[in-house]
């Protein structure tokens, strides 16, 4: 698991790998630590959110490392899941175009999945409507030869799958009541931007995390049965 900032771990992904009998190896970008240069024993990649942008490479160069983790990841068809920041990784490995929205998205809003997803092997665990958080700048295009898998009112692209084991979600469905609080703490500056206020986004995570948590599960536990 690739981490690209402190208060975004892989929350309830992990939790739902653990489960499952799987050892966690989370590689934090954010201290310095080197992304490896292949998959190694690995039995499949998740690289979770940031506030940095895939177009900051020069900025940020762990990001280059990470994209060639990502193309091999693809190349062997091993389970990968992007996750926000992660989400738009892959789709810039894919060759979609990844830009600033215009405006972004933060907040508790609701996500509707499309047609596709009823068949999805992992999203089909989660129900057609339903409420995540959202905490976004970046939007990117389909991917060619991927499949829409979802949407939110601001975004038109939320969700998308890509050959049999790559999924990128730009929503976080793996948060926990800790993480909310530490995404609040951490980034207070962007809330500010958005009109937002700290503690109505943790009122909130308490009334609809109960759910999304319940939906969460299914989802990755779906994705970590992939995990050969």
């Amino acid at each position: 698991m690739l981490q690209h900032v402190a208060p975004e771990t892989p929350g309830r992904i992990g939790e739902a790998a653990v489960a499952a009998g799987h050892t966690l190896r989370i590689v934090r970008s954010f201290l310095g630590e080197p992304v490896p240069k292949t998959l190694e024993s690995a039995a499949g990649l998740v690289v979770m959110g940031g506030p940095m942008g895939v177009y900051e490479r020069d900025r940020f160069p762990f990001l280059h490392d990470e994209l060639r983790l990502i193309e091999q990841t693809l190349r062997l068809e091993y389970p990968l899941l992007g996750v926000c920041l992660g989400s738009q990784l892959l789709a810039h490995a894919l060759g979609a175009g990844v830009r600033p929205g215009l405006k972004k998205e933060i907040g508790w809003h609701g996500l509707t999945l499309r047609e596709a997803a009823a068949s999805d092997p992992v999203l089909s665990a989660a129900p057609r409507t339903f409420t995540a958080l959202h905490w976004h700048g970046d939007v990117f295009d389909l991917p060619e030869g991927a499949v829409d898998l979802g949407r939110s009112s601001q975004t038109a692209l939320q969700a998308f799958r890509y050959g049999p084991n790559a999924w990128g979600l730009l929503f976080h469905m793996e948060v926990t009541q800790a993480m909310v609080a530490a995404m609040v703490e951490a980034f207070p500056e962007e809330l500010t931007e958005a009109g937002l206020a700290g503690h109505e986004l943790r009122t909130q995570a308490a009334a609809h995390l109960p759910t999304l948590e319940r939906i969460g599960r299914g989802v990755f536990t779906r994705f970590v049965e992939r995990l050969a």
